[in-house]
């Protein structure tokens, strides 16, 4: 649930952006007057800045309640301070800036995009913080938001992928909070109610529970009191609870589930790596060679290239706070489902037991480090750096370390990272189609 507003006049900014913005940024951190976590990059080639808070407030955190984190999320906006939505709206609009705000299994977050004129800023940032810390929570907006969530689920229904994916992470976590995607369920999210939202918001809406990733053309005196601004009106709460571990999987599980298509998709892996392992470097070098880099991956040239068995196939890591799913996907003909499967889990079982080449090696380093630069091109991107950093205690010099950490992998690093992180033996395999 996304709001954009005008933003013309920034986007005319953007067509000046200068070369000195590729640069490593070097970040600075501090907490705000009542515990928030703050991470900061100046950036003073546009008058613009760009905010993000986060909170450890996503679907995890959801317990029973499934979909509760997404419908609290999405109400902030909806009516604040006694403030309609359209008054909110218009309010951003007439001001140039815009708001956004999303949740995933780890986090919840709002952002801020606005010019740094003080009679822009000013009243972007003092409705921001309405948003944040007075959300008004009424019955009108709730049951929008709410139908609005059902239609979301209604649709979902209806694609395969959507039903793999569901499927996927129900069997490779079973009763772990990662188990329930962040959409929730239509069985859950008509159970919930105003009541649930306030006392979660409550909760997990508290300063020592919150990060701010700024990212912009103002000081760090300024960014300070920005900042403090912010949350200055959030109890201070305290941090969410550790999530617990992830089980292994004890057993291989395939899944098949009828849908009236004429492709299957399919989901194979099992649970991966949190963020911050120590295998995450030689892992996500090692799965750009095998299915992470597009149309020239292994599984592409094994999958698409060699046997046309589907336009596009996959591989990925995805680490969150506890470990997050290992996932190889692809979409194929009905009547080449167990083939495409075959060859599929027969290529991730070689690339385990032999690795990559060093031709492939090489070209996959040339391949991350040459793009690393385009990846911190904006201040949008290196907010979203920003806020990974500071969500999962990454090292402040981690942007600055990237390149030479992948530089410094090793064809047997890969070989003995994969084979201790993957199992085949005991993948989940989902398929969803006319199979």
């Amino acid at each position: 649930m996304k709001s954009f507003f005008n933003t013309s006049r920034i986007a005319l900014l953007l067509l000046s952006l200068p070369l000195s913005v590729f640069a490593i940024p070097t970040i600075q951190h501090w907490e705000t007057n009542n515990g928030a976590q703050v991470y900061y990059v100046p950036a003073p080639d546009l008058p613009m800045v760009d905010i993000q808070v986060v909170f450890d407030a996503g679907s995890a955190r959801d317990g029973n309640k499934s979909g509760l984190a997404t419908l609290t999320n999405g109400l902030l906006n909806e009516g604040a301070g006694g403030h309609s939505a359209d008054q909110i709206a218009e309010h951003f609009d007439n001001l140039g800036a815009e708001i956004s705000n999303s949740v995933d299994s780890d986090m919840a977050t709002f952002s801020l995009r606005s010019l740094t004129e003080p009679e822009i800023l000013e009243p972007a940032l003092e409705m921001f913080s309405v948003i944040l810390t007075n959300p008004d929570f009424e019955q009108i907006p709730f049951q929008r938001v709410q139908q609005q969530m059902l239609a979301n689920l209604q649709s979902q229904q209806q694609s395969p992928s959507d039903i793999a994916t569901r499927a996927f992470y129900k069997a490779i976590y079973g009763t772990h909070p990662y188990a329930n995607l962040s959409s929730g369920t239509t069985a859950s999210v008509t159970k919930l109610s105003r009541k649930d939202v306030k006392a979660f918001h409550s909760r997990y809406y508290v300063a020592k529970n919150a990060l701010i990733a700024i990212v912009g053309a103002v000081n760090r005196k300024t960014a300070e009191a920005l900042a403090n601004k912010l949350v200055n009106q959030l109890p201070t709460g305290k941090h969410a609870p550790n999530l617990p571990p992830v089980a292994p999987l004890e057993i291989a599980k395939s899944v098949n589930i009828n849908h009236p298509s004429t492709q299957t998709h399919i989901l194979m892996g099992q649970p991966g790596i949190a963020r911050g392992d120590k295998d995450y470097f030689t892992l996500y070098l090692g799965n750009y060679i095998l299915g992470g880099s597009g149309l020239v991956s292994l599984l592409a040239e094994e999958v698409r290239e060699k046997r046309g068995l589907a336009y596009s196939t996959y591989s990925y890591f995805s680490p969150k706070r506890v470990a997050g799913p290992f996932i190889a996907s692809l979409k194929t003909r009905n009547e080449k489902v167990q083939e495409a499967l075959k060859i599929l889990e027969k290529t991730i079982r070689d690339y385990i037991e032999t690795g990559p080449s060093e031709a492939a090696l090489k070209k996959a380093k040339q391949g991350i480090t040459g793009s690393f630069p385009l990846k911190i091109k904006n201040n949008s991107a290196i907010l979203g750096y920003l806020a990974v950093i500071g969500f999962y205690q990454l090292p402040l010099d981690y942007l600055n370390q990237f390149n030479s950490k992948i530089e410094a992998i090793t064809l047997e690093m890969i070989k003995d990272a994969f084979k201790r992180r993957l199992n085949p033996d005991k993948f989940v395999i989902i398929s969803v189609g006319g199979n």
